[in-house]
């Protein structure tokens, strides 16, 4: 019999630790090859890991809530000896003197296996190490937990040379350090395999969520019940990892980075709250979720095709404005991981009916807690629905890598001036962030303006597309 062990992988392309939520097995449990053992959260997403090798279950090493750094053995597996198994090749390890490693010999089975997982393997460029708890059905060696050697690499895009420092210029270097990145995770663009500022909003983008919530996703949980806290507690400490970790580190690089400039529209909206309620009664549209936001982000779209150089991104590394001629429409979402902005890809591309599917298929995937990384990677613009918690507007902060955020407040019936008399009108106020090294005053106003007036005069989304 042979101990194999396998360690935690890269779940997120370059994600340098992740949480251990649930173990699906147990000491003496037998396992197959692509069988899930446990479900773990990242910054990014909570993954189910298979295991790559036939066995049964030796020891866990890890208890369920522990956070495990990326190449860490998580589990050792009992295997035959001699049998056919996915060979574990060591990836080089950070260090400067490679430490030698036993590499055992591969099989041509192995090489053509696909991986469930983004890839496995551990970013070479962390040195970050915290302390291991204590293992679960595995003694300490000298007191200690073993150290891990680094997973094997086998990752599903080109990734900087191992032992290299990654080529990027200084601004560049800065605004990753800044949003918290680390450049030897990120997959450059650019000639020669420079990494861009496009690449580093690309790796924060899936990461992060800015400080808004949508409406359509069930507000997240709170960290602490209150019944887990004792009476006589002055004060509670709440450890600040994953989701939360990276929203902050991602918010301020945003909010020091890019100058934001908040402009802000009241207006009525009695007529698209009609053509709401007229669309869900469309025989034609049967099936499909027809909301306020659906008409909202219509709307967004229509407005952005009107003013197309709002639809950009700032490149600080090549001093270039970079025009999206694509729509990836980001939703805010509150989920109980935490806030996400996953993204509709070629929103402009698409009908009412195919939005409407789109965005019903994004607030499910998020409440369910599987929305994946390249879900909210490339991002252009979001939108936001304060409003779900009476919230008249706010001044959200923008999705690193994108020039605008529409945060849309509460639609209240307020008394409002209609063809020269006071009326209850149905009101809502909308805010919009830009970058102002983008879009001027001008532009973002124009913008802002064409939404409100779709909205206010929803036949436009015929008349302007």
């Amino acid at each position: 019999m042979t101990i194999r062990e396998f360690k935690m992988p890269d779940v997120g392309e370059g994600l340098t630790e992740a949480e251990i939520l649930k173990w699906y097995v147990q000491p003496g449990d037998t396992v197959t090859d692509g069988q899930v053992v446990c479900e773990v959260e990242t910054a990014k997403a909570a993954v189910e890991l298979p295991i790559p090798f036939d066995g049964v279950v030796h020891a866990l090493l890890f208890e369920e809530g522990t956070t495990v750094d990326v190449g860490q053995v998580i589990i050792s597996v009992q295997t035959e000896a001699g049998a056919a198994e996915a060979p574990v090749q060591e990836a080089a390890p950070a260090a400067a003197v490679p430490a030698p490693v036993a590499a055992e010999p591969e099989e041509p089975a192995a090489a053509a296996r696909q991986p469930v997982l983004v890839g496995y393997g551990v970013s070479t460029a962390s040195t970050k190490r915290r302390p291991r708890k204590a293992a679960v059905g595995a003694p300490a060696q000298n007191g200690t937990a073993p150290a891990a050697p680094a997973a094997p690499v086998l990752p599903a895009v080109p990734a900087q040379p191992t032992g290299e420092r990654p080529l990027a210029k200084p601004p560049v270097r800065k605004l990753a350090k800044d949003l918290g990145i680390d450049l030897a995770a990120v997959v450059p663009t650019g000639d020669g395999g420079v990494v861009t500022r496009e690449d580093v909003h690309a790796a924060a983008a899936a990461a992060i969520a800015p400080q808004v919530v949508s409406a359509e996703v069930p507000a997240a949980a709170p960290a602490v019940q209150a019944a887990e806290v004792p009476a006589s507690a002055r004060e509670t400490r709440i450890p600040v990892k994953g989701v939360r970790k990276v929203t902050a580190q991602a918010m301020v690089g945003s909010a020091f980075t890019a100058p934001h400039v908040t402009e802000f529209i009241t207006l009525d909206v009695t007529r698209t709250m009609k053509l709401v309620q007229e669309l869900k009664d469309d025989p034609d549209l049967a099936g499909l979720r027809i909301n306020p936001l659906l008409l909202i982000a219509k709307a967004v779209l229509v407005a952005i095709r009107r003013n197309p150089d709002v639809n950009a991104s700032w490149d600080e590394a090549a001093q270039e404005i970079v025009l999206k001629h694509y729509v990836n429409l980001g939703i805010a979402a509150a989920t109980p991981r935490g806030l996400i902005v996953p993204n509709i890809k070629d929103a402009h591309a698409k009908t009412l009916g195919e939005l409407s599917t789109s965005l019903s298929e994004l607030v499910a995937t998020a409440r369910d807690g599987k929305t994946s990384p390249a879900d909210m990677q490339n991002g252009t613009i979001t939108i936001t629905n304060v409003g779900v918690f009476g919230v008249d507007t706010g001044t959200p902060i923008l999705n690193p890598g994108e020039s605008a955020i529409l945060a849309v407040g509460a639609i209240k019936l307020q008394p409002w001036v209609h063809k020269g008399k006071v009326k209850p009108r149905q009101v809502t106020t909308l805010a919009l962030s830009f970058d102002h090294r983008l879009i001027d005053g001008e532009l973002g106003s124009r913008f802002l303006a064409d939404i409100a007036a779709v909205l206010e005069h929803p036949r436009r989304l015929i008349t302007w597309s």
